[in-house]
């Protein structure tokens, strides 16, 4: 992840939160009250969060001391312990709810991803994210897939071309959609085009796509199509791919299987903040 914008999303996020004070630890705390917690794991899981750990204290207090006894992408158990914080109570406390938001949502993530690549146990198939993801959280959430051994897709609009079937409606057809991109960008750029029928997977592939989804299609027309598919024509099947059903798509011959659920609708790792110790510093 691009760090600047980690302190920078980080920062907007605890001045949501914070507003214009803490009351509570205002009202409860001086600058002399230290402290130590703990990050402990309350189920098993992926962990993902580092950075944001480490960050999301530090932008209040640069002297909170951070241990990691976790990084990203490690495996954890119920009861593990994650990382200690020590230092400001205030800081502590204050910062407590949006890492905690964070690292869960993320570990989450990473969690769901992981299941869904053991599941696939391919080496030439991979899991990989869309852009259903939650705004203003997509560069952590497909941080988090990647954690978990999955692939990202394009991170946004501006950095692949993807023909849906709406732009297609509108182009008029997948050629005059293909070659009116073709003339306005670069060669660096991919197109990727959505497929529904035979026709239009055929179209594509005349047409000259960089890759082709099989949108919505079930395994069984997919194992039909793709041996139409020249090799190196990247292929993708995506549409209501679940981990339930996710074990009908690994052996079509796809290169990739993109799940929208691995970030639009996972369950947060539960982790908790633990209190270990306070004190009182004495000015010299």
């Amino acid at each position: 992840m691009n760090s600047v914008k980690v302190r920078q999303m980080l920062q907007q996020f605890l001045i949501e939160d914070i507003g214009e004070r803490d009351v509570t630890c205002e009202a409860l705390f001086s600058h002399l009250h230290k402290g130590e917690a703990r990050f402990v794991a309350k189920e098993t899981g992926v962990f993902v969060g580092e950075s944001i750990i480490k960050e999301g204290f530090y932008l209040l207090d640069e002297h909170v001391e951070v241990e990691l006894c976790k990084r990203d992408g490690d495996s954890v158990a119920k009861g593990e312990l994650i990382a200690i914080v020590k230092g400001s109570i205030s800081a502590i406390l204050s910062a407590e709810r949006v890492v905690l938001n964070l690292i869960q949502r993320m570990s989450g993530v990473a969690t769901f991803t992981s299941h869904a690549v053991a599941l696939v146990e391919s080496s030439t198939t991979r899991i990989c994210d869309t852009r259903k993801t939650t705004p203003g959280l997509r560069m952590f959430e497909k941080h988090a897939v990647h954690c978990g051994g999955g692939f990202n897709h394009r991170y946004g609009l501006y950095d692949g071309v993807m023909l849906k079937d709406n732009h297609i409606a509108f182009a008029g057809s997948v050629s005059e959609a293909v070659r009116r991109v073709r003339e306005k960008v670069g060669h660096m750029v991919k197109v990727e085009v959505e497929i529904e029928t035979k026709d239009q997977l055929l179209e594509a592939i005349e047409a000259g796509a960089d890759i082709i989804m099989f949108d919505n299609c079930s395994p069984e027309t997919i194992k039909e199509w793709i041996f139409l598919v020249p090799p190196h024509i990247i292929t993708e099947a995506s549409g209501n791919i679940t981990l339930e059903n996710l074990h009908l798509y690994k052996d079509t011959g796809v290169h990739y299987i993109s799940l929208g659920a691995l970030t639009h609708s996972v369950k947060a790792l539960d982790i908790s903040l633990d209190v270990i110790e306070t004190r009182e510093e004495q000015l010299v």
